[in-house]
């Protein structure tokens, strides 16, 4: 007999990283790579495509910045090749490279709260 678990909301689970069926275990083994399974309930992952779904969100959110800092630092100062890729750098990295695990935690999260599966036709 299979243990009931109540459902968790994605935003609490997978944020965190935690098993969005029993939210105690681990969803990934590295920073982006899933584990096969939940090492606390079991719960098998290969259910989970994200796909580019956090790049996305990414691009979107972070790269847009830090594109606008680096046309504001050429407008208003003139700014060197050198004074760009020390600026604008390291602020596209801290703002590309941090989100994407909670953003795929999110999304493999709500892909096991919504039951989303591979469309069908009819």
């Amino acid at each position: 007999m299979e243990t009931e678990f109540p459902p968790l909301p994605p935003l609490q689970t997978g944020i965190r990283g935690r098993c969005p069926r029993c939210g105690q275990g681990h969803m990934f083994k590295g920073f982006l790579t899933l584990r096969r399974e939940c090492e606390a309930c079991g719960l098998d992952y290969s259910f989970a495509d994200p796909a580019d779904g956090p790049a996305f969100f990414v691009i979107c959110f972070a790269c847009i910045p830090s594109v606008l800092l680096g046309v504001w630092l050429e407008v208003a100062f003139s700014a060197p090749i050198w004074v760009q890729l020390l600026v604008t750098g390291p602020f596209m990295l801290a703002t590309c490279i941090p989100p994407l695990r909670p953003l795929k935690g999110w999304l493999v999260a709500s892909q096991y709260f919504y039951k989303a599966e591979e469309g069908k036709l009819a």
